[in-house]
């Protein structure tokens, strides 16, 4: 009697333990088909384009769902034109916001526009790969949607960063970003893109501050579409590489070399015939035309300087240097010949002289090589005002 109780308790454990595991079997089951095999999040990087706002590439977010047929492009680029537009963006107020849309559509738009795309997927465990959508989708909302864009500090490449540091947290760690054993500047990373569009590389120069010659983090460096890209493949979900190798979607024409420093060549112009002018005798005329031209020049830009500074919300364009050679007081100067001083020039001449040394002590780079000829062109012109004052 005893042996056959024995018998059919342990009959009964074991039917118990069948049920058991064969529920977690299915439940397992169910959680891996759930989980990792509906979804498909993976990573967009955009080549360049001819248009200045396609200088530096893009980048945005597929996510694919096999049960609902949705093939979705998360893209934080995007904003409305309307009649304020160019006044918000000069004012550095302009809201973009975060939009989504078929891939077919993404594809169709980098295709008319000549740049290529390419995808990188990210093979994350499903909770992780919800937790990504999950998040998408509530920052998608109208109420989140929006966002003040900075170039430098907030915008389409450092969005999607925080995506993956917000939905996943410390689990998820990005990869080397910056090429090994270098340290670089905003200013250097962004002036490597301007290599063939010599006036915007001029003119961005002259407009942003000190705050982008500062060393920049691994997390800053993904500022740009393509150092974001290099972080992702390199990237670890607790510890275990999830970057796949990139695939080219979409492919583009080569990008067209860089022609000639027209920048340069109009500051050497203007160099040139100020010389001349001052030094010889017969072309006086001329003299006094480029010295008015130089320091209308100077003093508008200073002015431009200074409204940057401190009339719009544009972080990068604070503590600008360029405010020691572009003195805003030179307009002054050049509607009031009678009024030149002798004094005036010479503190000119210093503050000149210190703006090139902040640039060669890295504490604010200049755009040197364009930038020389008007300088000396600049000090010739005080040099003149001040032997005429005395």
């Amino acid at each position: 009697m005893l042996s056959d109780k024995l018998f059919a308790y342990f009959a009964a454990m074991f039917r118990v333990l069948i049920l058991f595991f064969t529920a977690l079997f299915i439940t397992h089951l169910s959680f891996a088909q759930t989980d990792t095999s509906h979804l498909r999040i993976s990573l967009l990087t955009c080549g360049t384009g001819v248009e200045p706002w396609e200088t530096f590439g893009h980048t945005a977010i597929r996510v694919t769902d096999s049960t609902t047929h949705q093939d979705i492009v998360y893209n934080y680029g995007t904003f409305a034109f309307g009649e304020d537009f160019l006044l918000q963006f000069t004012q550095g107020k302009l809201l973009y916001y975060l939009s989504f849309y078929p891939f077919e559509n993404f594809v169709q738009e980098y295709a008319q526009a000549k740049r290529s795309i390419t995808e990188q997927e990210l093979h994350l465990p499903g909770i992780a790969k919800s937790a990504v959508y999950e998040y998408l989708t509530w920052n998608a909302m109208d109420e989140h949607k929006y966002y003040k864009y900075d170039f430098f500090l907030d915008n389409c490449a450092t969005r999607i960063r925080d995506v993956f540091q917000r939905a996943l947290g410390a689990s998820f760690q990005f990869g080397n970003a910056l090429p090994k054993g270098q340290s670089l500047t905003y200013r250097q990373l962004m002036n490597q893109y301007f290599y063939r569009v010599h006036w915007q590389r001029f003119g961005v120069n002259l407009l942003l501050g000190s705050k982008i010659d500062k060393v920049m983090t691994n997390d800053d460096c993904m500022f740009l579409p393509d150092c974001l890209q290099q972080a992702v493949s390199s990237a670890t979900y607790k510890s275990q590489r999830v970057a796949g190798s990139p695939v080219l979607v979409l492919d583009a024409p080569k990008p067209l070399p860089a022609g000639i420093n027209q920048p340069l060549l109009l500051t050497l112009a203007i160099a040139l015939l100020t010389m001349l002018g001052l030094v010889i005798p017969g072309w006086k005329k001329l003299g006094q035309v480029m010295t008015f031209l130089l320091l209308f020049l100077s003093g508008f830009i200073g002015c431009f300087i200074l409204m940057m500074w401190f009339a719009t919300d544009h972080q990068a364009c604070q503590n600008n240097y360029n405010l020691l050679w572009a003195l805003p007081t030179n307009l002054v100067l050049a509607f009031a010949p009678k009024r030149k001083k002798c004094r005036y020039t010479i503190i000119a001449t210093i503050l000149l002289v210190i703006s090139l040394l902040l640039h060669f002590f890295h504490v604010q780079q200049l755009p040197i090589l364009e930038l020389s000829p008007l300088l000396i062109a600049l000090v010739a012109v005080y040099v003149s005002i001040c032997k005429k004052g005395k």
